[in-house]
């Protein structure tokens, strides 16, 4: 009999995976049963923000599990609800990899579109957790009396009240903070499935927890230590951390539709509905590549008549095995004259000039194929020029305005910018803890993750955005490795300061629970 706790049995990582996968199996799929039955039971859901990443499921996860564990309510169950809908998953390549490398399947969760919060609230059967954001968007505002309590590493937004206590500390990954609860409050509840799935998350949050990111912090680095001393056939961090993110750009498994929605860019006037999608392969090559799959005519014009755009402009990037990006543009669109438009619009582009080749032949009916010679021209910088272009094209709209989309129905005629698809916090450190001794290869680690963050991560991410750690200004990666200098220090030093005064917030070494 496996003990349980945090003991560690004598047996292989492989073997300790079969032992303890029952336990988590069990727990999801009867959460999936009794949202089916609701036989009188009340629902305490476990809330993550709406970008859904790693971090955002894993805290859902683990900590509805954990309450599960613990309460002493008969009818009240406990369910992890990602928030966001099931179709919408696959985009969440680094999500699906991590859960399936840790024994959980897609069909065990539960995502928004599968459960009726509206009705469970108005039925009074509803009580809420929320992990990894501290506040209900406004479309959920109106459930924010049923929030018992809060788990996030965020500035504080809302109002602390004692009938909803709130656990917030600026640490580098929400998870850790659910890790600390486990560890502290319910030690026996943790196996080697519960340890890997908290203990991973961490790791990619933290950039491998690697200190010149900015993001891990001492607590972060002391739970990643406890799981990894009772549990030390853990995976090493640095093949963790490399397949997670070697993960988030692989889009092998994705259809046409899901390739064009993981990082998508909308750009809209009176006439023109334009959707900028990034694409992490080539689109043509002497190989079966994007304009060479089969059907693409087809799901192409589906996927502009499914969300109404009537011209796409597709943007690859790929990387040789020097690690030098190679890029390539597609523009399409079924009227003639609007494809030309735009793809004039790019050949003819002075800031900066994109060095536009043409492909040779014609790879795609209603197609436009490029390849782009400025290979430092990344989407961040085209997407000024496409907007120039409908500024320019559409006089008679009025003055240019760019929101996200969730900030999007003012009613107004004019211009706007949306964004969709998935989340991503690009890194680009090669891990410091050993795992990659052969300097050349960490060398290549880091220009690959560097090239693959400079096509346009480090401001694009998509709608809506979580909330960026309060301790670093938008991406710790974005500007490299940070100087460790006493102004650096300071400067940080200052940054907590200011956090602490305005969120009311103590950001020592332990979390506060925050009661009115």
């Amino acid at each position: 009999m496996p003990c349980t706790g945090l003991c560690v049995t004598p047996v292989s990582g492989e073997d300790r995976r079969r032992v303890y996968a029952g336990s988590m199996e069990h727990f999801l799929r009867g959460c999936r049963a009794a949202l089916q039955k609701k036989d009188g039971d009340d629902f305490h859901v476990v809330l993550g923000n709406e970008a859904c990443d790693l971090d955002s499921m894993v805290s859902a996860i683990a900590l509805a599990y954990f309450l599960s564990k613990t309460s002493s309510s008969k009818n009240l169950v406990h369910i992890p609800v990602l928030n966001i809908p099931r179709e919408d998953f696959p985009l969440r390549t680094e999500c699906g990899f991590f859960l399936r490398e840790n024994g959980i399947s897609e069909e065990l969760l539960t995502f928004r579109d599968e459960v009726d919060l509206t009705e469970l609230y108005d039925a009074g059967q509803l009580s809420l957790s929320l992990v990894d954001h501290n506040v209900l968007p406004r479309s959920d505002s109106f459930m924010e009396d049923v929030v018992t309590q809060v788990i996030d590493h965020h500035i504080l937004e809302r109002r602390p009240s004692a009938s909803c206590p709130v656990t917030l500390e600026l640490v580098g990954s929400c998870t850790t903070l659910v890790a600390e609860k486990i560890v502290q409050e319910a030690p026996q509840i943790l196996d080697f499935q519960l340890a890997s799935l908290l203990r991973g998350t961490i790791v990619l949050d933290c950039v491998n927890m690697a200190p010149a990111a900015g993001k891990v912090t001492p607590k972060d680095t002391e739970y990643v230590a406890i799981l990894e001393s009772k549990f030390p056939d853990l995976p090493p961090r640095g093949s963790v951390f490399d397949s997670l993110q070697n993960s988030k750009f692989d889009v092998s498994g994705l259809s046409t539709d899901q390739m064009l929605r993981k990082d998508l860019k909308a750009l809209t006037s009176r006439d023109v509905s334009l959707a900028v999608s990034a694409i992490y392969m080539h689109i043509w090559t002497n190989r079966k590549e994007f304009l060479q799959r089969d059907g693409l005519e087809r799901d192409l014009q589906a996927f502009c008549q499914k969300y109404d755009y009537n011209v796409l402009v597709a943007m690859a990037i790929t990387f040789t095995a020097h690690n030098e990006p190679i890029r390539q543009i597609a523009v399409y669109s079924q009227q003639g004259e609007l494809r030309d438009l735009v793809s004039r619009a790019l050949e003819e582009a002075r800031s900066p000039p994109l060095d536009l080749s043409p492909s040779d032949g014609d790879p795609c009916h209603h197609v436009t194929a490029y390849r782009q010679g400025n290979t430092a021209a990344s989407r961040k910088k085209v997407l000024p020029i496409l907007k120039e272009l409908l500024r320019s094209s559409d006089s008679s709209c009025c003055p240019m305005q760019a929101s996200q989309e969730a900030e999007d129905s003012n009613g107004q005629s004019g211009f706007h910018e949306r964004s969709a698809g998935n989340h991503f916090e690009a890194a680009e450190f090669p891990p410091d803890d050993g795992d990659y001794q052969d300097e050349m290869k960490g060398r290549g680690y880091r220009a690959r993750f560097r090239k693959q963050f400079e096509d346009g991560f480090e401001d694009e991410k998509s709608f809506p955005p979580t909330p960026m750690n309060s301790l670093v200004e938008g991406c710790p990666l974005d500007r490299g490795l940070p100087k460790l200098t006493v102004e650096a220090i300071l400067e940080r030093i200052s940054r907590i300061t200011v956090g602490d005064s305005e969120g009311n917030l103590n950001t020592g070494s332990q979390s506060r629970v925050l009661k009115k």
